[in-house]
């Protein structure tokens, strides 16, 4: 039996409602599949800063690195500005263990309604491709005269030919990995943004000459907000920078039926470091502790995790159990027009797996 290190960080909000609910399918793919799992938690969070002054301890990383992955909850806190919780603990791991692609796909699943019109289930099928860690949340920068009336703030973005090309380059292998519409979205605003945008445009250009057999399209991120509503069947595989990846992203996910099934994988595509993944819809406050927390956006991304550990056949299992539940509309959550509970979702998953 091969035996995973699964280091687990449920953090804050309702990712410590989903997160449990996840370890129990994961649990349930392994006893079918033959997989073991060692899930090693860790107490970071919001809760951790309060206590200790910062979101996790400065060897973090080192405590991390062992692990073969890592299974995040969610991040933040009302009573701490979202700035301080990100940069004390997610980005922290994205840029140390340099998981450069974030990948998220957004597929509209039988039994989940779209607020589009006119679209069936598999209308949508698309993954956003998000360079991860440089571009626009480089963090460089600072505040002169800060906190007085004339206060100013410099953000700078970084942009490297490296950085935008191994991006670019894992998209093109993702879209002929699908093999579906084997097609390749830039998003790009090279119009307003003279230098690191034309700089992105160069480099998919030059990567674009290395998959002949993929059809490409390069659109600014306004026209491409547009036509993920107008025409989201036509997208395959979307790449964009930090920023635009961030926010296009979740407009898929929402297209798609709901930002409780928006799953996320923070990929080092090169193995050197353990790969983190985690839902997108963050901590949900105003849900927190009713006990209706879509645990699915957690569940599709341990699957994932399967995946990139090698057990394809595990994930697809588990990816299968979810799109069944969908598919019975017993499984619907608030988030989707029903009135599931996180544990008859739950239920409801593992008996369908």
């Amino acid at each position: 039996m091969t035996t995973y290190k699964i280091a687990v960080i449920a953090g804050d909000g309702i990712g410590r409602e989903v997160v449990p609910p996840t370890i129990e399918v994961l649990e349930a793919a392994g006893k079918k599949f033959g997989i073991g799992f060692e899930f090693r938690p860790f107490d970071w969070s919001a809760d951790h800063y309060f206590k200790h002054g910062r979101m996790m301890p400065a060897d973090a990383l080192d405590q991390l690195r062992p692990h073969d992955a890592i299974l995040l909850g969610a991040v933040g806190h009302v009573d701490l500005p979202d700035n301080l919780t990100l940069n004390g603990l997610l980005l922290p791991i994205r840029r140390g263990f340099d998981q450069y692609a974030n990948v998220r796909p957004a597929v509209l699943f039988e039994g989940v309604d779209s607020p589009l019109r006119n679209r069936a289930a598999g209308d949508i099928d698309m993954v956003v491709v998000r360079e991860n860690t440089e571009g626009e949340y480089a963090q460089i920068g600072g505040f002169l005269y800060h906190k007085q009336p004339g206060e100013v703030a410099v953000q700078t973005s970084v942009f490297t030919r490296r950085g935008c090309e191994r991006v670019i380059r894992h998209a093109f292998e993702l879209a002929r990995k699908r093999n579906k519409k084997k097609r390749v979205a830039s998003i790009t605003k090279s119009n307003a943004q003279g230098y690191s945008m034309v700089l992105w445009d160069r480099a998919f250009q030059a990567v674009a000459e290395e998959f002949p057999d993929i059809e490409t399209e390069s659109l600014l991120v306004d026209a491409a907000a547009m036509n993920f509503v107008r025409r989201p069947h036509t997208f395959d595989v979307v790449v964009a920078s930090n920023l635009f990846g961030d926010i296009l992203s979740d407009l898929s996910a929402i297209v798609a039926g709901s930002i409780g099934l928006a799953a996320s994988a923070n990929l080092d595509p090169e193995r050197r470091y353990p790969s983190m993944f985690e839902p997108v819809h963050g901590t949900a406050p105003d849900i927190l502790g009713k006990g209706i927390a879509n645990p699915m956006a957690a569940m599709f991304s341990a699957s994932m995790m399967l995946d990139h550990l090698g057990q394809a056949a595990a994930a697809g299992a588990v990816e299968g159990a979810l799109a069944k539940a969908l598919a019975s509309g017993e499984a619907k959550s608030p988030d989707l027009g029903g009135k599931a509970t996180t544990r008859q979702v739950t239920d409801r998953v593992l008996s369908a797996l």
